[in-house]
């Protein structure tokens, strides 16, 4: 069932977001050099490695590093890099890899693929295997902000209490979160 909700939910979502993602994809293109999309290696369930695409925030020189480790990451965003990521709009393209199976709706953000400690936790916790998540019950619960075990710990949560009405509730609470701009990183 969830699989089915995923599919018709991301192929609803593409089709009435279409207009955004074709502005989007056209300001990227005329505001900075590179690709509009930029491509990530990231791990799915059980720790297979698939391809993640978001709208490019970063200038296309940027180390592949999470965020938080990039040493000045505001010098790093491309002109309209830090709106598109306090929207979300950045990540529109992960419609794609629901639609594909590499990613759910709900579930753990997916790492990405040199993130070893965090990598490492969810395995050991069985975390690995669910499908990773366009949102999450840690990004609703802190987002960018959260330290590893933290996350993970929340992490473990949802696999224990996932359930069709849980992945409703975190839908909702993660529109809340996208229209606030809460626990966003630069």
């Amino acid at each position: 069932m969830k699989r089915l909700f995923d599919l018709i939910l991301a192929v609803v979502a593409i089709f009435i977001l279409l207009l955004p993602i074709m502005i989007v994809a056209f300001l990227v293109r005329l505001t900075s050099k590179g690709p509009v999309l930029y491509w990530s290696d990231r791990v799915g369930v059980h720790n297979d490695i698939f391809k993640m695409p978001k709208f490019r925030s970063m200038k296309i020189d940027t180390p592949a590093v999470a965020t938080h480790l990039l040493k000045n990451p505001t010098n790093a965003l491309t002109p309209i890099g830090d709106f598109l990521r306090k929207s979300s709009l950045d990540e529109l393209p992960q419609l794609w890899c629901i639609i594909e199976g590499n990613m759910s709706f709900v579930g753990p953000r997916p790492a990405l693929f040199n993130q070893d400690d965090l990598i490492a936790l969810r395995t050991e916790k069985g975390v690995n295997e669910l499908v990773p998540g366009l949102t999450g019950w840690a990004q609703v619960n802190g987002r960018d902000e959260l330290p590893i075990p933290k996350k993970v710990a929340l992490d473990i949560e949802y696999l224990n209490r996932r359930s069709f009405e849980f992945d409703l509730y975190i839908i909702w609470l993660t529109f809340i979160k996208v229209i606030r701009k809460d626990g966003v990183s630069h």
